[in-house]
């Protein structure tokens, strides 16, 4: 099929974890004719779940994508992972499209992700649609449900069509007003909705309130609705029950005839390398700039670079560059992901979502271009969570410890909350992810794909160290060999900075004592110092260093000189600068049964956590939010599966970093024993 950017639909599938994305995405792709039956889950079936792994524990890991061609109109889809171990994936969906439909199980309600995901996709400014899934399942409580839905995300949360047969069908409310509907009414649900969008344009509120609803054209429908969306004017509910396919032919209508296409949806945050807003424009006939949102190592075609186009056309054949690269590759395929399947195309329009295979400078949000104007272009990043859960790794079997470093590569190129750490003093290789879960999958996929087969251990807790006072410090680095000597001599002041800031070097020296070509080596050898720690061996942060004085000499002095100099000096002051040792204090999230509240409260308890609040939810469930020490939840998936009998799940995002108390300082500055290095 030909189509052209104003033809173009991308929406993501976001929500809870059991809300039904992969088998409405099995319903879709049915009702668009992509699919001669649907899937299932249950079996092992559907377009979206085809890793191993995904079908051994029947939920998505990753996303998906696939193409809808339904008169004259090219929808792009993507099923995503709803549990939060996986939601990197997710997230990073989110900067291809324009539009979120976030999916809601009507039997559970508003869950843990709902919210999150709503709130990533407003942040984003993108548009949303609610999408109440399972409304024949025995439970569901529709109407209260929506009430529930505009309490929680506020009063433009309306339905632009209505459950009726009790389930079995879907009626559109928007465009007709007649049918008879399982609650509430075609006519008041219609009018409503008319009232919302109309109110956002001056020009069409005014025809309609001088002429009535005959008087607007659909395109004059179709450009209000898609401006209420793209400024948060509006929040469409829908509903569908994926199972029997209820909906979602008329899912299909919406995107088509409601929905942003990519010359409509808000802007996206393009920067320069100043920081600098700039525009880009979904004109085919301009320069290329496309963003990588995922990378998939296949075993048949290689490394696969999926990418979103927002300006320009990218021809097969043609030419492109990565980031600021110098030489450019050329594009000897060029792909457009379909489920199961890569299907060759010979060209990209703004909109598309397409991909490249084989390009090994090919990473996560790199961008693609075609013009060397366009190098220090990137796309601003998206917020994801800290990977805080760790293990340390070492190969099984000897020898393979270049193996396992390509394959945790390889796998952290896939997941952008993935992190590859090797602590040097410990010679020690640690794995981060957002879970237990999360990494257990990730190991099981480096066994099953690289044939890597890990030992593994728990590593040592990310802490920092910083300074609770400000203090100046001093070193001459005299040494004298024979021929050359070396020499140097620095005087540095260190400042503790706000939590989270950082570090700053400043350059306050004064009538060249200290030629500036120098500079470097100082701070190259403060940043050594800080690598290593002053307390307990852990980097120091959250601090600057002023060098406003020193000494050098004409023949002597060398950078390696003033490298040691910079490190003496700068370990001199944070000794007498009141050095303290950080720990990570996350948000911790647990969802467990109301009966087991007092256990799991009074064990957070004992972990020295804070508790800020509990939330109710449906069916006797539980929220229980609070901040705790990482150091403290190193156990805490056992303990939690013991109190709750299996029925506890929660989640841990890094909140900040705080002070340990003053028994922990002397435990882990007595278990460090530095080595001091010889100059």
């Amino acid at each position: 099929m030909s189509y052209n950017t104003e033809s173009i639909r991308n929406i993501a599938l976001a929500g809870h974890a059991g809300s039904g994305k992969t088998t409405l995405f099995e319903a879709l792709l049915h009702a668009g004719g992509v699919i001669q039956s649907q899937g299932s889950v249950e079996r092992g079936t559907t377009q979206s779940d085809t890793d191993a792994q995904e079908k051994a524990r029947g939920h998505s890991i990753d996303s998906c994508i696939a193409g809808i061609d339904r008169g004259g109109c090219h929808i792009n889809l993507i099923d995503t992972a709803g549990y939060d171990d996986f939601r990197g994936g997710t997230l990073s969906a989110f900067a291809a499209v324009e539009t979120v439909m976030v999916v809601v199980n009507a039997v559970n309600g508003i869950e843990h992700s709902t919210r999150r995901m709503m709130e990533h996709a407003r942040t984003r400014g993108l548009a949303r649609v609610l999408v109440i899934n399972k409304i024949d399942f025995e439970g569901a409580h529709l109407s209260a449900l929506v009430e529930a839905l505009r309490e929680e995300f506020g009063p433009e949360c309306l339905p632009v069509n209505l459950p009726a047969q009790g389930g079995k069908q879907v009626l559109d409310c928007f465009f007709h007003t007649e049918g008879t509907t399982d609650f509430s009414s075609l006519a008041t649900a219609h009018q409503r909705i008319l009232d919302q969008v109309v109110e956002i344009n001056e020009a069409t509120m005014g025809a309609y309130l001088d002429q009535g609803e005959a008087a607007l054209s659909r395109e004059q429908l179709h450009d209000a609705f898609e401006q209420c969306l793209r400024e948060g004017h509006l929040v469409p509910i829908c509903f569908a029950s994926a199972r029997s396919g209820a909906g979602a032919a008329e899912l299909l209508d919406i995107a088509d005839r409601l929905l942003p296409n990519p010359a409509e949806g808000n802007p996206p945050p393009f920067v320069n390398g100043e920081g600098e807003a700039i525009t880009v424009n979904a004109d085919p006939t301009q320069h290329v700039i496309a963003d990588v949102f995922k990378i998939v190592n296949d075993p048949f075609v290689g490394k696969l670079g999926i990418f979103r186009v927002w300006q320009g056309t990218v021809r097969r054949d043609g030419q492109l560059l990565v980031d600021d690269g110098r030489k450019p590759f050329r594009v000897g395929h060029l792909f457009r992901p379909s489920a199961k399947n890569h299907v060759e195309i010979e060209q990209a329009v703004p909109g598309d979502i397409a991909a490249v295979a084989k390009v090994e400078e090919i990473h996560y949000d790199a961008v693609l271009h075609d013009a060397h104007e366009e190098d220090r272009i990137h796309l601003a990043p998206m917020r994801f969570p800290q990977p805080m859960f760790g293990l340390a790794l070492e190969p099984k079997h000897k020898g393979q410890e270049q193996k396992l470093a390509n394959a945790l590569g390889r796998l952290a190129e896939e997941d952008p909350c993935l992190r590859m750490e090797h602590h040097k003093e410990l010679n020690e290789t640690v794995l981060r992810g957002l879970s237990e879960l999360h990494l257990k999958i990730t190991l099981e996929r480096m066994r099953e794909r690289y044939g890597v087969e890990v030992v593994t251990h728990p590593p040592r807790i990310a802490y920092r160290e910083t300074i609770a006072a400000p203090a100046e410090g001093h070193h001459r680095h005299k040494k004298q060999t024979g021929g050359a000597g070396q020499f140097g001599e620095v005087f540095l002041r260190v400042e503790p900075l706000e939590r989270g800031s950082g570090f700053e070097f400043v350059d306050a020296v004064k009538g060249g004592v200290i030629p500036g070509t120098f500079l470097p080596a100082i701070e190259k050898g403060v940043r050594q110092a800080m690598e290593r720690g002053a307390v307990a061996g852990y980097p120091l942060q959250d601090l600057r260093v002023t060098v406003y004085d020193g000494k050098y000499h004409p023949v002597d002095s060398k950078e390696v000189a003033f490298v040691s100099a910079g490190k003496k000096a700068f370990l001199d002051a944070v000794g007498k600068a009141r050095p303290i040792v950080l720990e990570p204090i996350v948000d911790v999230e647990v969802s467990i049964p109301e009966s087991d509240v007092g256990d799991v409260t009074g064990g957070l308890a004992g972990k020295r956590a804070r508790i800020l609040g509990t939330d109710s939810r449906r069916g006797g469930e539980l929220m229980i939010r609070a901040q705790a020490p990482l150091a403290e939840l190193t156990d805490y998936p056992t303990e939690l599966k013991a109190m709750t009998g299996g029925r506890g799940r929660y989640s841990l995002d890094l909140s900040h970093y705080e002070p340990v108390p003053a028994p922990v300082q002397k435990q882990l500055s007595e278990a460090w024993r530095p080595k001091l290095e010889e100059d």
